[in-house]
């Protein structure tokens, strides 16, 4: 009744179906794991919920170790927030950094929970930066120093890292506490734009 090329053709064509239809939910389940795997990869709500409950215990923390720390002797509040206290004068004389010129500094960076997450001291090796290319807590107190000056900086949030983390060891919303010492000012060339 059937010609045999006949049911060879439908059984060639019935193969490729096969293969195609299998070819198809292998690319259909594929994409199905990548939404899932994506989806993965981002903070759940819970996360994000205890992200944001950390980083307002860590805000709060910092507003009352601020409040407190304002009442110490010798602790200098600026309007933006940022506290220091003088350890150590240097000579009248010298420069003050402007914001295009690099200091050069030792310094320790400390959380509030005394962490220490960075030191220049421990390295044995000042470190030179420019200051504009620092957070704006040291932008503004780095500004009122001069080489010779040693300094504590009570740094809140919003004038260190706000909320972002900052590498593994600072957390979103962190007061930080710096002893800087200036040591020079490396005075650029160019003229500090005006205002």
């Amino acid at each position: 009744m059937f010609a045999p090329g006949l049911l060879a053709q439908d059984a060639d064509l019935a193969i490729g179906n096969t293969f195609m239809r299998a070819r198809f939910l292998l690319i259909a389940a594929l994409a199905a794991l990548a939404g899932l795997s994506l989806a993965a990869c981002g903070p759940s709500k819970e996360d994000l919920a205890a992200r944001q409950a950390a980083m307002t215990a860590s805000k709060s923390a910092g507003a009352e170790f601020l409040a407190k720390n304002a009442k110490e002797p010798g602790v200098v509040t600026l309007p933006s927030g940022l506290q220091y206290k003088i350890v150590r004068s240097g000579p009248e004389a010298g420069p003050h950094p402007r914001p295009i010129d690099e200091v050069k500094v030792h310094y320790e960076g400390k959380r509030l929970d005394g962490f220490v997450f960075d030191s220049s001291y421990e390295r044995g090796v000042p470190a030179s930066f420019p200051l504009r290319g620092l957070i704006p807590g040291w932008v503004e107190a780095m500004q009122l120093m001069r080489p010779g000056d040693e300094w504590m900086l009570y740094v809140p949030a919003d004038l260190a890292y706000g909320d972002n983390q900052a590498g593994a060891d600072i957390p979103p919303g962190s007061t930080l506490v710096f002893k800087i010492e200036l040591i020079d000012v490396l005075q650029s060339k160019l003229r500090a734009p005006k205002g």
